[in-house]
């Protein structure tokens, strides 16, 4: 309330992207959750007080977000039920949120349609111009508020997979697409470069991408490394697409910043979120380089329900085989502890699940394609390693690049190998 009123100092203020993310997540909460996870007594009773204030300080795409339809509140609010928004661009993202706020979904064309629509996010002074910020936050956490379909997931994947153009085709014989969680890591070390290196050494090709910094975590991250050894973060796609012929290198890595501006360009508005959006899931099912062979897909989760949707995309993406890891963090690091005997909810660290394109008639066929799918939980010992914790590090990449340098080699040989 204070900040609708203008009454707090400039770095104690709620931004709009954080007030549209947060009467989003109220506003669906009331029209779509069970029953008990609905608005609670003390938010009810809160509500009914400030409202009266709140209708008459807040801006209108925001009374809009907090009740669409002018029957949450039960002042008989007709801001909501005739908002439209500034613009054309306005006018279709309200549409779609007039669905979201109800809990409902969206086709492929349409979540495509908004993304194109808004981004990339342009700033003056600090604040955008094309589109509100509180109606765009509100349109990503209400869409993961509401468990995204497969249809939703795509096309948050392929909105901007002709951003730059079509993409460079490697002469490789094989390429593994890296995706780790674009936030980062900041307590478990993160081996994937050092394991892109190995990997080279085999005559496997790697191609990693992600950010220097990104929320809610903003930990450690593959361009922090790099860019602490003095590395080149700044290379196009055809440069990378050079390096990973390079029989000398063999490996290379892709900022987001180059390979897909206009979704670097909500990195500020993921700040105030906080949560992470469906760009979070989406972003690590990347294919910024082609291959002229074949072509593999490992990512990183940690919430159980997201694996079937990131193997989807893998799929969608057509590569030979796709690999998703539960490591330290939802990374790709695997432990060499022993599983927990009090671990009862959902997979272990160390689970792993996936799929190979094959031609045989027991295959699973999907879009066409016939796939062996597999499910396993990787054990240390079963490679010859003693269970022992495993370390951990301080958020700073000065802890990360030490222990990069003097980890043993073997350590890589589970991932060489599995696909």
């Amino acid at each position: 309330m204070l900040t609708v009123r203008g009454e707090l100092k400039d770095e104690e203020q709620v931004s709009k992207a954080q007030i549209g993310a947060f009467f989003a997540g109220m506003t669906i909460r009331a029209n779509s959750f069970p029953e008990e996870t609905q608005w609670s007594e003390g938010e009810r009773r809160a509500m009914n007080l400030f409202w009266p204030l709140l209708l008459r300080a807040l801006p209108p795409d925001v009374i809009f977000i907090a009740d669409p339809e002018g029957s949450i509140m039960g002042l008989g609010n007709s801001v909501g039920p005739q908002f439209i928004g500034n613009g054309t661009t306005e006018m279709r993202l309200v549409g779609a949120l007039r669905e979201i706020l109800a809990g409902g979904h969206l086709g492929y064309e349409e979540v495509q349609g908004v993304l194109k629509d808004v981004l990339p996010l342009k700033f003056e002074d600090g604040k955008s111009t094309g589109v509100s910020e509180s109606l765009l936050s509100a349109f990503l956490i209400g869409q993961r508020m509401n468990r995204e379909t497969d249809r939703e997931l795509k096309a948050y994947c392929l909105a901007f997979d002709d951003e730059l153009g079509p993409a460079p085709v490697a002469d490789v014989n094989s390429l593994t697409h890296y995706g780790e969680p674009y936030d980062g890591n900041t307590r478990f070390f993160r081996s994937t470069l050092f394991v892109a290196a190995v990997r080279s050494c085999y005559g496997e090709s790697s191609l990693l991408h992600g950010v220097e910094w990104m929320p809610p975590k903003g930990g450690v991250t593959e361009e922090q490394m790099l860019n602490f050894m003095g590395a080149n973060t700044n290379l196009s796609l055809h440069q990378a697409k050079k390096l990973i012929e390079d029989e000398e290198v063999g490996f290379a890595y892709l900022s987001q910043r180059e390979a897909r501006p206009s979704l670097y360009s909500l990195i500020g508005l993921r700040e105030h979120i906080k949560k992470r959006p469906p760009l979070a899931t989406t972003e690590k099912v990347q294919q910024f380089i082609r291959a002229k062979g074949k072509e593999s897909i490992v990512a990183g989760f940690y919430h159980e329900g997201y694996e079937e949707p990131l193997l989807m995309l893998m799929k969608r993406r057509g590569v030979h085989s796709g690999l998703v890891v539960k490591g330290e963090e939802g990374a790709l690091s695997m432990t060499t502890r022993l599983r927990s005997a009090s671990t009862s909810k959902g997979f272990p660290v160390n689970y792993c699940s996936g799929f190979r394109s094959v031609g045989t008639e027991t295959a699973c066929k999907e879009d066409g394609v016939s796939h062996q799918s597999f499910r396993l939980e990787v054990n240390a010992m079963d490679y010859g390693f003693e269970p022992t914790d495993t370390p951990r590090t301080d958020r700073s990449v000065n802890f990360e690049i030490p222990f990069l340098y003097n980890l043993d080699h073997d350590l890589a040989c589970p991932f060489v190998s599995c696909l």
